[in-house]
């Protein structure tokens, strides 16, 4: 059967890259961004593209119509539309920290609602959410934005258990640095830039300032690996992208079990006496 996707977050990036090799592959494509022009370029048979901004339900709502009317179905969900925040965390402000929940998270939690129970009608279906390896471990400067991505990976776990009996997939996606505009146009710094944290927050800033255009992961690559995934019977639940996440991953895994373990005898024996 030929699926279709429905895919947030195409202007560019890894999400466009997913849309170019599907529609290549002669997939189903409804291609979304919150401004249709960016689009361009993405035209095709089997594609729909369509204007979405995860922040305006109206637009949700609108784009899952269309897929319904031109597809009649819905098989893979691409939960990509997102942006990071650089800064310390006390330099973030309120409107800072609020705006990138409001896409990261709740823009997300938007589209599973709308667009779950055409799964649940169908008895089939596949969530795939990205997150990033900060979604697994945060760094001085990346407070808020991993603080997003923390979520993404609760909300997936829980989904996960809570839609399988149902016959709908989950998995989160987890890449580490790819070659793509994030470190660009899609980065926000804190507006704020407080000496106390430079050699913290301004340090993290200044190294991924200087590795854009440079970073290891192949774009088509990833698309190669997510589109793989939805033809698996038993996905992951999380699936890290590229060689860095893989050893931040594993770092991190060794890291919380050790100190788990130091501080043991001081945790553990808190409870009533049995």
């Amino acid at each position: 059967m030929q699926k279709t996707w429905l895919i947030t977050g195409c202007s560019t990036g890894l999400g466009r890259s997913l849309a170019e090799v599907l529609r290549d592959n002669g997939a189903n494509v409804v291609a979304t961004a919150r401004r249709r022009e960016t689009l361009n370029g993405l035209e095709g048979e089997n594609v729909l593209l369509t204007e979405l901004d995860v922040t305006r339900p109206e637009t949700i709502k609108a784009a899952v119509a269309a897929t319904q009317e031109r597809f009649g179905r819905i098989d893979v969900l691409v939960n990509n539309a997102g942006y990071g925040l650089l800064g310390a965390v006390e330099e973030c402000s309120d409107e800072e920290a609020r705006a990138v929940f409001d896409v990261n998270v709740f823009g997300l939690l938007t589209m599973l609602r709308e667009v779950l129970p055409t799964m649940r009608a169908q008895g089939a279906g596949h969530v795939i959410n990205l997150s990033s390896i900060v979604g697994l471990i945060s760094f001085p400067g990346s407070g808020l934005y991993a603080a997003t991505k923390h979520a993404v990976e609760a909300l997936g776990e829980s989904l996960y258990g809570e839609l399988k009996p149902l016959g709908i997939k989950v998995t989160t996606i987890e890449p580490g640095p790819f070659r793509t505009d994030f470190h660009g146009r899609s980065l926000t710094l804190a507006a704020d830039r407080w000496p106390e944290y430079e050699a913290t927050a301004g340090k993290r800033r200044d190294a991924i300032a200087a590795t854009y255009g440079r970073q290891a992961g192949d774009p088509v690559k990833a698309a190669e690996a997510m589109i793989a995934v939805t033809e698996m019977p038993e996905p992951p639940l999380r699936l890290p992208l590229g060689a860095m996440a893989y050893e931040l991953a594993y770092d991190q895994l060794d890291k919380v079990r050790a100190e788990i373990q130091a501080f043991e005898s001081l945790g553990k024996p808190t409870d009533f006496p049995s």
